[in-house]
């Protein structure tokens, strides 16, 4: 009779997430989807994070206390985190002399640097989750600048901080250059671990067009026009000022098209400028919508955009868009070529005229090259940007580190797919 292979020990992970978890949008998704990947190969996970965060069902979420004044979400570079950070990692503390983890998994820097001290004192290996730089963050968040006083000391503990870590996983390909190129990280310590889509439940097939049309007119989206879907932060440095100029630019020409602009916290600023740019009957605002409806209220669209300027963050949206198979425009930059590909529609600049071109190009596609182009996007999230993969190549780094063995050697990007869409 063969003998029964063991079953790898389960290992006690300690997630630390300095975010008001789980809100819907950027980081959260990629806290929530590794959690429950981790949580599904047997491994039991804890989240500590800030207060104020929506519980999901299933997930264990530990929250530091809160103070009165306040009570909202904060999305971006804010002096409330500076306050939050301290109760968390006081939290924290406690937390590790309780229950001692085999693996302290930190996400952002102000994760990386609680989760460092915790490491100091339990001896746990510190795996770093690494979305984006700290200070070009608060640049593009207009909460630092580059010639502040503040820079020089946030940019030596960024610094720090990154390497502190036994590890760092990177959200992107491009993430991981970063890191090596302008902070010095060896390429031994970085294991690039790409956002992932999950593409059973971001499936363009599981909507009829009959529940679609009802959606839509629900929503007063007109029925006749081609619909551009964003989902994701309203702020300007997602580019959402010049999506809505780029589109005052396209009105000059055709009126073939509908905005559903979905997302939050600009919702008021973003319907003010719409109206003052005549574009109040052209743009549909949903405000926030929850993770598990994205994918319902993304089948609405015929094109997808995301006009991101940030040059070191994720785009975690590209890939839903993908999934989805929606044709999608956006910047040329280093993050959306990864995860598009020659799939892509790039704007060839930053600007609102260069977006409104590519925006052009887009509508102008025919129903069935937009057909090919999404069957395209869509095996292409499919074949390099599973959770699953993802989730297995976590576990192998944990799994390293406690064995103090070499890590996982893991390609920087993608292959190729194919050089003909």
């Amino acid at each position: 009779m063969r003998e029964q292979t063991p079953r790898p020990k389960s290992l006690n992970i300690l997630m630390l997430a300095p975010t008001m978890f789980f809100a819907d949008y950027g980081a959260h998704v990629r806290i929530l989807e590794e959690t429950l990947i981790l949580q599904s190969l047997g491994h039991r996970v804890t989240i500590l994070a800030y207060p104020n965060g929506r519980d999901i069902e299933g997930i264990s979420v530990r929250r530091c206390w809160g103070v009165p004044f306040n009570y909202r979400v904060i999305v971006g570079s804010s002096r409330h985190k500076i306050y939050l950070d301290g109760l968390l990692a006081v939290m924290s503390v406690l937390r590790v002399l309780r229950h001692k983890p085999d693996i302290i998994h930190a996400h952002l820097h102000e994760g990386g640097l609680i989760g460092w001290v915790l490491s100091q004192l339990t001896g746990a290996p510190l795996v770093f989750d690494f979305q984006g730089s700290l200070t070009a963050e608060m640049i593009d968040h207009n909460f630092l600048t580059a010639n502040s006083p503040f820079h020089k000391f946030l940019l030596w503990l960024e610094r720090r901080i990154d390497h502190a870590a036994d590890v760092v996983l990177t959200s992107t390909g491009h993430a991981a250059t970063l890191l090596t190129n302008h902070f010095g990280l060896p390429e031994a310590k970085i294991t690039p671990t790409p956002d992932c889509v999950n593409a059973d439940t971001f499936c363009p097939t599981l909507f009829s067009t009959a529940e679609k049309q009802r959606l839509k007119a629900q929503l007063g989206i007109p029925l006749d026009k081609k619909v551009i879907v964003y989902l994701g932060v309203l702020t300007p440095y997602q580019g959402i000022d010049k999506l809505l100029e780029a589109l005052t630019l396209l009105r000059q020409t055709r009126d073939d098209y509908h905005l559903l602009l979905m997302g939050y916290p600009g919702v008021v600023r973003y319907q003010a400028k719409a109206h003052e740019l005549g574009l109040a009957g052209q743009v549909t605002f949903t405000n926030k919508i929850f993770y598990h409806d994205a994918p319902r209220y993304l089948a609405l669209g015929d094109i997808a955009t995301a006009p991101k300027l940030s040059a070191t963050e994720g785009s975690g949206k590209i890939l839903n868009y993908m999934a989805m198979a929606l044709p999608t425009v956006t910047f040329n930059l280093p993050v959306s070529r990864e995860f598009l590909g020659d799939g892509g529609i790039y704007a060839a600049d930053t600007s609102s005229e260069a977006l409104a071109s590519a925006l052009n190009r887009a509508l102008d596609l025919s129903a069935a090259e937009r057909e090919r182009l999404g069957a395209y996007l869509r095996q292409r999230v499919i074949r390099h940007y599973s959770w699953q993969r993802a989730g297995e190549q976590i576990e192998a780094v944990y799994r390293a580190l406690l064995a103090g063995e070499p890590l996982p050697v893991t390609p920087m990007k993608p292959a190729p797919f194919s050089k003909n869409p």
